[in-house]
């Protein structure tokens, strides 16, 4: 990522420290917008306008004054498709999802639901439709898709409140927004996928079958994959799993080994069944994040 663009991207701290959730995503969305516009690759949802300076003509409410507010220039929208797309965001809210390393950022829920956030903000603004769904041991309450401005506070509102316990009814979700979202529907699944086994990616394959189209965002911590602790360690399980004391030193090797195989096979079966796979750490600016989804999308 060039280094113009990551002048945009907002600090971590700075972000936990805004208010409530409409504003963390309209901030997020303001430094995807003005990347969106400095990079070659013109686009800001998965059906986003192309920016193109003001000229005579023009009309004064397709200008886009964030972007003014960022390049000092005017710019409007110009619209090549307009045909809404119907999207939904499923978050995981189980107890692993709270985890956060020392180093990080935020827990990987904070940064599953401000990344959740930022796209369903740049999603309405296009008026796109947007819909959510959180789960933990049971699948949580599901707002239909809507593109109307007011919907984005009850979004909003759905993952200010996810908590981060129980365990992970992954499949189960899966089942319920195969039955809920319409066909052609974009899912964006948000989770540490570490529940995931063949039954997940059978479910996977039958949200294809059902012609929506599934976009994966795989989150995990930094730590997780490396496992940088030292000394006889107590490690104890998120989601009633129990406790367990081991010398990292000699599992380390292994543990890297098996987390290795585990998101191999997960983006190996996302190839083969034409699903969009995302791995990240919660140590990745989100703004990126979004910025690269929506130019693959593209």
């Amino acid at each position: 990522m060039a280094e113009s663009l990551r002048q945009d991207y907002l600090d971590p701290d700075v972000l936990q420290q805004l208010g409530n959730m409409k504003l963390r995503a309209r901030r997020l969305a303001e430094g995807v917008i003005a990347g969106l516009h400095r990079s070659p690759h013109h686009g800001g949802s998965v059906e986003f306008s192309e920016y193109i300076e003001y000229t005579p003509g023009h009309e004064m409410r397709h200008i886009d004054w964030n972007v003014y507010g960022k390049t000092d220039k005017f710019y409007v929208k110009k619209f090549e498709d307009e045909t809404n797309l119907e999207a939904y965001a499923v978050i995981d809210a189980s107890g692993s999802m709270s985890f956060q390393g020392e180093l990080a950022p935020f827990s990987k829920l904070h940064y599953a639901s401000y990344l959740a956030a930022a796209l369903s903000y740049l999603l309405v603004r296009q008026g796109d439709a947007i819909g959510a769904m959180g789960f933990a041991d049971t699948t949580g309450a599901f707002l239909p898709a809507a593109a109307r401005t007011s919907h984005l506070d009850d979004i909003f509102y759905l993952m200010d409140n996810l908590e981060g316990t129980g365990t992970t009814a992954l499949d189960e979700s899966l089942q319920r927004i195969a039955k809920q979202a319409r066909r052609r529907s974009l899912v964006m699944i948000f989770s540490d996928f570490l529940d995931a086994s063949e039954e997940t990616n059978k479910l996977l394959r039958v949200l294809r079958s059902r012609r929506l189209d599934v976009a994966l965002f795989h989150i995990l911590d930094d730590a997780e994959l490396t496992l940088p602790y030292e000394g006889l360690t107590i490690f104890e399980g998120l989601e009633d799993d129990g406790e367990l004391l081991v010398e990292p030193d000699d599992i380390r090797a292994r543990y890297q080994q098996a987390m290795r195989e585990h998101c191999e096979r997960l983006e190996t079966a996302c190839k083969k069944a034409d699903i969009g796979y995302t791995r990240i750490t919660t140590a990745t600016p989100i703004e990126e994040v979004c910025l690269n989804f929506l130019r693959r999308r593209r």
